[in-house]
């Protein structure tokens, strides 16, 4: 089992680890969706592992418009160290 490099570092600032709060679940998510993709990259016409992905994708996003919505400075944290999201260009 691989370990992840982003557990300690929401672990830290929790002092212990809450699989219930949105940054655990955003992570956590956020591993099953690179491990789907990688899978994907080697079976394209895996289309039950589609879904779920898309399934998984809805779930983090729903999660991330929720902690947007409590809590900014917390949304740009983690998106920040997950790198999930490209800056938006200002105009």
């Amino acid at each position: 089992m691989v370990k992840n490099p982003f557990i300690p570092v929401i672990s830290q600032e929790k002092k212990e680890e809450n699989p219930g709060s949105v940054e655990f679940q955003v992570l956590n998510f956020t591993i099953k969706i690179r491990q789907l993709t990688s899978h994907l990259e080697l079976h394209k016409k895996d289309y039950l592992s589609q879904r779920g992905l898309q399934k998984i994708l809805g779930k983090r996003q729903r999660l991330l418009s929720y902690l947007s919505k409590k809590n900014e400075i917390r949304y740009k944290k983690l998106i920040n160290e997950l790198g999930i999201r490209r800056r938006s260009q200002t105009r």
